[in-house]
């Protein structure tokens, strides 16, 4: 396989904020290598890497989409521990902040490339991906594949560290349509919603738990629709429309049932809320932030 790197070990490079209005580059909520490759330097994209570091690598510095800005998903602060629960969104001004200073204007073109590792690994996307909708922000994209199908696709590489010159104007505005609360989660029997537990079969059956859950088991009357089918592990791929349509209705979902995805933290959720509102296009979905690490710290609320 060739790759392309531009070579410059230790170099910081500028990247410039344009004020100038953007054109909306895409509709989709996921691109290919070759869609990249066409707008790379396109006026108004930001592609941000939120890939992780181990102990011993950066897989930044290594080599990056040229221009990609890094926003690692556990060290950037895409989340929070908020009441005692982790993985939440922050306040909202702080995570305002936070976007602004990676360049992002209003009217940014994102692009979200993760590792392509694995169906949790891409969740680290799906997750800065609902952030952004959920602060009002739709010109935001996923690269399909992430950084394993830029490789496959020969794409180049470079290892400088982007840093933007200048904050970006982005202002969130909160959608409480992409955002359950566990007053939701309550009422949800009530109101006829569908409450969807992302998470692997041994944790929705209660055999196993996640050690920041309080007790097994899952919220009463939800369905399970694990986040791994969503994902084609072999290719690094998402599920397209037609498959995303075909796991929601084999799983009991039609139409556009009103749904809310919730897992143990609010990671797996994302991606089955990507998958059902985003690829599908189901409309009334909504994703429980706060999962079962909120919902079973209170011992009065029901598990099964």
């Amino acid at each position: 396989m060739r790759l392309s790197i531009i070579s410059a070990a230790f170099a910081i490079v500028t990247a410039f904020v344009t004020p100038a209005s953007a054109e909306r580059l895409t509709d989709a909520p996921l691109v290919d290598a070759a869609w990249l490759q066409d707008h790379l330097g396109s006026d108004g994209l930001i592609v941000i890497d939120t890939r992780a570091p181990s102990n011993s690598a950066n897989p930044y510095t290594e080599g990056h989409i040229p221009g990609a800005i890094w926003a690692p998903y556990g060290k950037f602060g895409w989340r929070a521990t908020v009441n005692g629960v982790p993985g939440q969104l922050p306040a909202i001004p702080e995570i305002e902040g936070r976007i602004k200073s990676l360049g992002i204007n209003d009217d940014t073109q994102v692009v979200i490339v993760p590792a392509g590792a694995s169906s949790s690994e891409f969740g680290a996307a799906t997750r800065v991906y609902w952030t952004f909708k959920v602060l009002g922000h739709d010109n935001v994209t996923i690269l399909d594949g992430g950084m394993r199908d830029w490789q496959a696709a020969d794409g180049a590489l470079e290892t400088e560290i982007v840093i933007p010159q200048q904050a970006g104007n982005f202002t969130a505005d909160f959608r409480p349509q992409y955002y359950a609360s566990t007053e939701d989660v309550a009422a949800a029997g009530t109101n006829g919603v569908k409450l969807v537990d992302g998470r692997p079969v041994e944790q929705f059956e209660g055999k196993a738990k996640s050690p920041v859950v309080r007790a097994p088991g899952t919220i009463p009357g939800a369905i399970n629709l694990p986040q791994s089918r969503f994902y084609n592990a072999e290719t690094a791929r998402f599920v397209n429309k037609n498959e995303a349509r075909s796991l929601a209705a084999d799983a009991g979902l039609s139409g556009n049932d009103e749904t809310i995805a919730f897992c143990n933290t609010g990671h797996w959720a994302s991606i089955a809320w990507f998958g059902l509102s985003e690829v599908d296009g189901k409309e009334n979905v909504k994703m429980y932030d706060g999962s079962l690490a909120e919902w079973a710290a209170d011992e009065s609320r029901p598990l099964e």
